[in-house]
């Protein structure tokens, strides 16, 4: 029997409790971490009945999902008279690029190698979306004009600049540092230009506040389906927003104590534990254009280095 866990409605009520509350933020993140998998269309009736026990009102979503629909994250389709909403093919995209990110297994091989990206020739009022791009991507700002990444995803960066049609206007180089892993300097670069203390601090509140969460549901019995997903979606919500600005610096370059490698391993952890009563709930509450949401697509299956598949025959 499904059990209603009070620490993972206290976790909703504190999230509720923040100001300000970034409506559309949290719908990109079910998007991309609950819709996109299950066939990429929810009925905004729907969607608004999951996220008001987050503390959001139809009011705030309706706002949020029209601005999203103005930005480019979203599409919308009538039926009859209700709406049903998917990420257009840009939003794709970006998920795609923050997923590489969010579900990975493990930080990436290093093989000593630095990409370097030089704007030097993007226009003034195209720089600053460029250098949010960039940090995004966690390159670092090594100066106003040269950002550097260890283990850079090329396919992400080539992707970002075509989009921005600045491939011309922007100079990519590689360059190697003999001898890094045991130069204090470079170590010390790193930890003020990628901002190590504020990302660690992120990461140690984090810890923090889902820690007794892993706790409770060993003592547990399975939460209710709607619960895992609150849980699921709160978890990867916070967990990705710290990823906005972390850096996917290699471990010779960073503390040994890093409170990211734990990060990781937690929010993988319940990942694993509450996706499948999150994916009963989606399927079982959630309409799409064409009914029911369907399966997940297989690349679910592939999140933080492969999850357990559901017995589609067991909802």
């Amino acid at each position: 029997m499904a059990t209603q866990l009070r620490i993972i409605d206290g976790l909703l009520a504190a999230f509720a409790r923040r100001q300000p509350t970034r409506a559309g933020s949290l719908v990109v993140t079910v998007f991309g971490d609950s819709i996109s998998p299950h066939g990429n269309n929810v009925g905004l009736v729907s969607l608004i009945g999951a996220l008001e026990p987050f503390g959001l009102n139809p009011r705030q979503l309706r706002t949020a999902v029209f601005r999203l629909v103005q930005e480019g994250w979203l599409k919308a389709r009538q039926k009859g008279r209700r709406s049903f909403y998917s990420l257009t093919d840009t939003g794709v995209r970006q998920f795609t690029r923050a997923a590489r990110r969010i579900y990975a297994a493990r930080r990436p091989q290093w093989d000593g190698n630095w990409t370097l990206v030089l704007p030097t020739h993007v226009p003034a009022g195209e720089r600053d979306a460029l250098r949010r791009e960039l940090l995004w991507l966690g390159y670092g700002a090594i100066n106003p004009g040269m950002f550097a990444h260890p283990t850079a995803d090329r396919r992400s960066l080539d992707e970002t600049l075509q989009e921005r049609k600045l491939a011309d206007r922007v100079v990519v180089l590689t360059a190697q540092t003999p001898d890094v892993v045991s130069a204090e300097g470079m170590k010390e670069l790193c930890r003020e230009c990628w901002r190590l203390d504020q990302i660690a601090a992120r990461y140690e509140a984090f810890l923090t506040r889902f820690r007794p969460v892993l706790q409770t549901l060993r003592r547990a019995r399975a939460p209710d389906p709607a619960q895992c997903f609150q849980l699921r979606t709160l978890l990867i919500h916070e967990y990705r927003r710290i990823l906005l600005h972390d850096t996917d610096l290699p471990d010779e370059l960073l503390p040994a104590d890093w409170p990211g490698r734990q990060a990781l391993n937690l929010t993988a952890t319940l990942y694993a534990r509450v996706q499948q009563g999150a994916v009963e709930y989606l399927r079982r509450d959630l309409e799409s254009v064409d009914g029911a949401l369907p399966a997940p697509d297989p690349g679910y299956y592939q999140r933080f280095g492969g999850i357990k598949r559901v017995n589609p025959s067991n909802m």
